[in-house]
């Protein structure tokens, strides 16, 4: 599957919906130059890290962006990003705003691990999120799901969109294949 089909597909279903808000979540350290990219191509985003960065933690820290269909930017992270684990995409409600968002994400930034030590918890890589997620009992699906309705990660095979969401308190997985969905929108 090419580059453009890859593209077309996955923009159909990250923009099928009216009145949503498209987010992505990317990860400094899958994305080369990310910083630069962010001021080249100056989609919406701010830094999930608090205060001024030295630029070597600047580089690898993840970073929230609003994506619109017609941006540059969005159809960057598609073409380059899918398959190569760049970060994970959040669909909120049309008044949610990347200030609210950036506050809700933040709070799984850390996490203990099993000997009770802060660690950084990378779920804004889609290979931790696919995992993680089914882990979850109703009550971290809540919290984890509060302000957006659905999560779209790359599946092992990219040619595979997961799309989260949460239904009667339980996890909802949805396979797609973006080779039998990229019809233009």
């Amino acid at each position: 599957m090419n580059e453009k089909t890859v593209t077309q597909a996955l923009l159909k279903h990250l923009f099928f919906q009216l009145q949503t808000n498209v987010y992505t979540v990317l990860d400094g350290a899958s994305v080369e130059q990310l910083p630069q990219l962010l001021w080249e191509h100056e989609p919406e985003n701010i830094c999930l890290y608090r205060g001024e960065l030295e630029p070597d933690m600047a580089a690898v820290a993840p970073y929230l962006v609003e994506l619109k269909y017609d941006h540059p930017f969005t159809r960057l992270v598609c073409e380059k990003g899918w398959g190569n684990h760049w970060g994970i995409f959040a669909i909120t409600p049309a008044e949610v705003g990347i200030r609210a968002l950036r506050q809700h994400f933040r709070k799984f930034l850390m996490v203990n691990d099993p000997e009770d030590k802060l660690v950084y918890f990378r779920y804004y890589d889609p290979r931790v999120l696919r995992l993680y997620l089914p882990t979850c009992n109703a009550e971290e699906l809540r919290i984890i799901f509060a302000p957006v309705s659905s999560y779209i990660a790359e599946d092992k095979d990219s040619s595979v969109l997961l799309r989260f969401s949460v239904d009667a308190e339980k996890l909802r997985t949805e396979k797609i294949s973006l080779a039998q969905s990229h019809g233009v929108l």
